[in-house]
């Protein structure tokens, strides 16, 4: 994978992992490069730094709250399963959404009838 920048290189670092998944692959997302289950994608390293994440809306209501990150917006409206963390955030956090978001899009995400 071509590196886009540090922080699309610390995401493919932390998701490594996931990545020996069969169903787990990288794919475009809004002209950025994201992790995708299923075709599906659950995390972005953006290019104005930071990632983001789809988690069910309660987790990001509860991390925003928590002031760990920021509901994500696009086109003017904020997006109830996204959520923002900075480029600042460590990377025990960073992992943990990562793993949070693939376990909430992988269970949300049909699986295929020929697997």
């Amino acid at each position: 994978m071509v590196a886009i920048n540090p922080d699309h290189d610390r995401l493919a670092r932390l998701a490594a992992g996931l990545l020996e998944h069969e169903d787990v692959d990288w794919g475009r997302m809004f002209g950025s490069i994201g992790l995708r289950v299923r075709g599906k994608v659950f995390a972005v390293a953006l290019y104005q730094g930071g990632m983001m994440a789809k988690l069910p809306e309660s987790t990001v209501d509860e991390l925003e709250a928590a002031g760990t990150g920021e509901r994500m917006s696009m086109a003017g409206r904020p997006r109830r399963e996204w959520i923002r963390l900075a480029s600042s955030a460590d990377d025990r956090r960073w992992s943990e959404v990562i793993v949070a978001a693939h376990h909430y899009v992988d269970s949300i995400t049909p699986r295929s009838e020929s697997r």
